[in-house]
């Protein structure tokens, strides 16, 4: 079982996106999380509203999404990580839930490794490979503090918004009931076409990948 985890501030916070979706999130901060490092729940849909009794609601719908600095704030095309943070804000809620932002930039590996990985990529390598060729694992993320945050929120039984199997594994090795898990939309470009193949066959994400015409 995970080291307790307490929370530490809540505020409201009005969201808006490039597009216009606009909606409220509760933001929470906690203490006690096992790797130091400065993650945030967003409750969304009912639980924004910080009056509401937990018991009295639904199983959450639940995302936990890796920070990508590159894809979430300036578009990368390389990754599908800011499509699927901003279908995952309105997805949730719409249905009510969180979405943990978890600082795991290049999965795990940090922002300036994440760059010389994609160097390796440019070089041939695949993202996996490109990792371990820098000396860090294939995929270097650690849910334990995603367990942690959802433990304080009092969300013990989630439905999870993933297409990656490990998530829901070690939400579960850590007492976090995967009730239900819910696939992610498919953001699929040219310049990313080969990152999600890759994520499907190596990484065994549930990723439906059509055929892409030139």
């Amino acid at each position: 079982m995970h080291p307790i985890a307490t929370i530490r501030t809540q505020v409201t916070v009005p969201l808006r996106f490039p597009d216009g979706y606009a909606t409220t999130a509760r933001v929470y901060s906690f203490d006690g999380l096992v790797d130091g490092r400065e993650h945030l729940a967003f409750g969304l849909g009912d639980r924004a509203d910080a009056a509401a009794r937990p018991h009295e609601r639904s199983v959450p719908l639940v995302r936990p999404h890796s920070e990508c600095l590159t894809g979430d704030v300036f578009g990368s095309q390389r990754c599908d990580c800011g499509p699927q943070l901003r279908e995952a804000v309105e997805r949730i809620a719409d249905r009510s839930g969180y979405l943990l932002y978890l600082r795991q930039e290049g999965r795990g590996i940090g922002l300036y490794a994440k760059l010389e990985a994609y160097a390796l990529q440019d070089a041939g390598l695949d993202t996996y490979e490109a990792n371990v060729a820098l000396g860090h694992r294939a995929d270097a993320r650690d849910y334990t503090v995603a367990a942690q945050m959802l433990t304080a929120l009092g969300a013990d039984r989630v439905a999870l918004l993933s297409n990656n199997p490990d998530k829901a594994a070690q939400l579960h090795r850590h007492g976090v009931s995967v009730v239900e898990q819910v696939g992610t939309g498919v953001f699929l470009s040219a310049a990313n076409a080969g990152y999600l193949a890759i994520k499907a066959t190596r990484g065994e994400h549930a990723l439906d990948l059509p055929f892409v015409h030139d």
